[in-house]
């Protein structure tokens, strides 16, 4: 087998930058069209637009603005109720945990907790400069930027190592709108593996090795893992 490989969001902004030019094709790159309320507005008949951050015949910056506009970021708190949506608690249930212990929201679920937030089209990801760190923007809003990475073994993976790629950066981004923050405090880790999880001794298989790995204490073990 061919040795894993890092992509960056490099390998994403090939994708998404076909997206601001308009291409249907590559509709899904983007988690949802992130355009501002304020595009809709910018076309108005014998207004000059030269200078505006909007293209007025596409509804949204330009690519090369995007990837240099730092607009709306800092300029008021968003309103209670999205608020109190990014910040609720998670619900422990929707928690998983990898063999190797971490415990990790699925990215599907932030994108839920985004679109009940934001709604649908409200928020969307854009690539900012050479290297293709992820630009957020919610409500036409610049928020946060991240740098994602997925491992992929052969070319053939390339497609799908790059939404993980994209869901990565997304789900850095989302710290920094508090979403699912006990992640990242190490008192509540603690706490939830002591409830919720166990770690064991499993052999594989077919190989026969021996592993100490984690499972969520309502899962049992799948092939090729097995306690004995």
């Amino acid at each position: 087998m061919a040795a894993s490989r890092s992509i960056s969001n490099s390998r994403v902004s090939t994708v998404v930058k076909r997206v601001s030019s308009g291409s249907p094709d590559d509709a899904s790159a983007l988690s949802s069209n992130g355009g501002s309320k304020a595009a809709s507005n910018s076309s108005t008949p014998g207004t000059d637009t030269s200078g505006s951050l909007f293209n007025p015949s596409e509804g949204y910056l330009t690519e090369s603005q995007w990837s240099t506009s730092f607009s709306g970021v800092g300029a008021e708190p968003f309103d209670a109720r999205i608020v109190d949506i990014l910040m609720s608690p998670i619900d422990e249930a929707d928690i998983e945990i990898k063999p190797d212990g971490l415990i990790y929201l699925p990215e599907i679920k932030y994108r839920r907790i985004l679109n009940r937030a934001f709604g649908p089209g409200g928020w969307g990801l854009i690539p900012r400069g050479a290297h293709s760190v992820t630009h957020w923007i919610c409500l036409g809003r610049f928020i946060s930027q991240a740098r994602g990475e997925q491992d992929f073994f052969d070319e053939g993976g390339l497609a799908t190592a790059t939404e993980g790629c994209k869901s990565n950066a997304l789900m850095r981004c989302c710290k920094d709108l508090g979403i699912a923050s006990e992640l990242w405090d190490p008192a509540f880790v603690s706490q939830f593996k002591a409830k919720h999880c166990v770690e064991e001794w499993v052999t594989h298989a077919t190989k026969g090795n021996k592993k100490r790995m984690w499972r969520l204490a309502s899962r049992q073990w799948e092939y090729p893992w097995a306690k004995k």
